[in-house]
């Protein structure tokens, strides 16, 4: 704890702050401080972290709020048109001029992702707006889209600026986080950002400091430069003290990586809770990675923009049979599993298609077609690769850690239960939470949402239950749970780190300091 009399050592940006904590008797948030000492808001930053950790700060409150702003795409959104809305204009338009349009006009058009519009056409499908006629045409009910109304009510509510999430109903809420930017689509109209205001105070050894705090520490200089010496400036001018106090470098022993440690630790809390491994391949075929989890073959997520397609060669030579044809039956009409299917003609030579594996849950779907032991209990730690944009928490490659149960006695309530342990235990979260979810191959389905210290409520993956149209074609009548989820992202809580790139990063002093992982 420093003296009042060791003020020598203080960094003109500490002293700012200490002075203008000192003119006011009640504590000063970051915003106030920024305000009276004329500083950036990231300098108030690195100030206040010092003095906290020099004990002459303390903190007096933290208020976390969570708002709701419009991004890019919802001002766009707002300004023109959702894409329901805009499908519902489309279509009204060419009625009126005795035309009919259909999914392939629209999407034609390129005003809209493909993705955007078939989530909206199977929204409005649904709620009944619009409906399939003869030739596939699209045609209006006269039936109001709810989620549509709703969605431009919120647009119009948020435009002027960010807003408390708890300002909206129930309903609302909902309709917000299902149009939120999250990992994979950040083409959202929403943005949903948790927002900690903290306060500060001087403690008992700040305030004993104030008196003695230096007048000219705005004018003070830390380097002689070439400049200083050679016009003689440097006599007028008054230079920062250095401490002899500060601790001496430590001394760097090998190691093994804390991401490699995190991962080790993983798949040993796994096995000792008596799950068995998986293994894959990086290179899969469509079949396992998309067909055989009850993806249509006119899925958005089967687009290039998702997956990376492998050039040569192009095909595997076959997929085992009975799988292919039951799988095949399934897409087509459901065959034993007691669905309607997704009526369409499968094509088996796309089925063979080769991919960079794009989901964990391609283990999971092998595992299934091996006649695995019942009950049984799976997990593996699979290295997936989609085309996404990277940033603090998206990666073009990264790593799930995928499982599955077999039982007959198994329900929603035991993946709860099993998702709960997982966050705590491996990724050390405090605060979780689970979101409704649709997945083709899970009914019901769960997002698993975790809080970061730093970056706030973020989607860790998803979960639920098998589908009778993904075990049955692969020969298991029980019920199956299942679950991927991103190991990057649970590191980055249980190691302490704020952006996704640092867990590969070559700089070797960010690594020393990493959080280190305990068994």
């Amino acid at each position: 704890m420093s003296s009042p009399t060791n003020t020598e050592s203080l960094h003109p940006l500490e002293i700012h702050v200490l002075k203008a904590l000192g003119e006011h008797d009640s504590p000063l948030t970051d915003p106030q401080l920024v305000e009276h000492t004329g500083l950036a808001a990231s300098q108030v930053s690195m100030a206040v972290g010092w003095l906290l950790t020099k004990d002459l700060l303390t903190l007096s409150s933290e208020k976390t709020t969570t708002l709701v702003s419009l991004t890019e795409v919802g001002s766009q959104f707002h300004q023109y048109a959702s894409p329901s809305e805009w499908i519902v204009q489309s279509v009204q338009k060419a009625s009126q001029e005795g035309k009919s349009l259909t999914v392939k006009d629209l999407q034609a058009s390129g005003t809209f992702q493909p993705t955007e519009l078939s989530r909206s056409i199977g929204l409005l499908k649904k709620e009944e707006a619009i409906q399939l006629v003869a030739g596939g045409a699209l045609e209006i009910t006269g039936n109001p889209s709810q989620t549509s109304d709703t969605l431009r009510t919120l647009l119009n509510r948020i435009k002027e600026g960010s807003q408390p999430i708890t300002c909206f109903s129930l309903e609302e809420q909902g309709i917000l986080r299902q149009y939120s930017v999250k990992r994979g689509n950040n083409l959202e109209p929403f943005r949903i950002d948790d927002q900690t205001e903290r306060g500060y105070r001087l403690t008992q050894a700040g305030q004993s400091l104030i008196p003695h705090l230096r007048k000219s520490a705005g004018e003070e200089i830390s380097q002689l430069t070439p400049e200083l010496l050679k016009d003689g400036s440097w006599r007028n001018r008054t230079f920062r003290k250095y401490s002899i106090s500060l601790r001496p470098p430590r001394l760097a022993v090998g190691r093994r990586h804390p991401y490699r440690e995190f991962l080790d630790s993983v798949k040993y809390k796994l096995t000792s809770m008596g799950f068995q491994e998986m293994r894959g391949e990086l290179v899969e075929t469509e079949f396992w990675d998309m067909d055989a989890l009850f993806m249509p073959q006119f899925h958005p997520a089967r687009a290039i923009h998702d997956v990376y397609f492998v050039k040569d060669p192009s095909h595997a030579k076959s997929i085992p049979e009975p799988f292919l044809s039951q799988v095949a039956q399934a897409h087509r009409d459901g065959g034993t599993t007691g669905s309607k299917g997704w009526n369409y003609q499968y094509d088996q030579e796309r089925a063979k298609r080769l991919v960079l594996r794009s989901q964990g849950t391609a283990v999971s779907a092998r595992t299934l077609a091996t006649n695995p032991q019942v009950p049984g209990k799976f997990f593996s730690i699979a290295r997936c690769f989609r085309y996404d944009q990277v940033d603090a928490t998206h990666a073009t490659d990264f790593f799930q850690v995928e499982g599955i149960v077999l039982g007959s006695d198994i329900n929603f309530r035991t993946l709860l239960g099993l998702l709960k342990l997982f966050a705590t235990e491996m990724a050390q979260a405090k605060d979780i939470r689970f979101f409704p979810a649709y997945f083709p191959f899970t009914e019901p389905s769960v997002e698993l949402h975790v809080r970061h210290p730093k970056l706030g409520w973020m989607e860790l993956g998803g979960a639920g239950l098998f589908r009778p149209e993904v075990t049955v074609p692969l020969g298991v009548t029980v019920p199956v749970i299942a679950w991927g989820l991103g190991l990057d992202r649970m590191a980055m809580i249980a190691l302490g780190i704020q952006d996704i790139r640092d867990l590969f990063t070559s700089d070797l002093e960010a690594v020393r300091n990493m959080r280190r992982q305990h068994l």
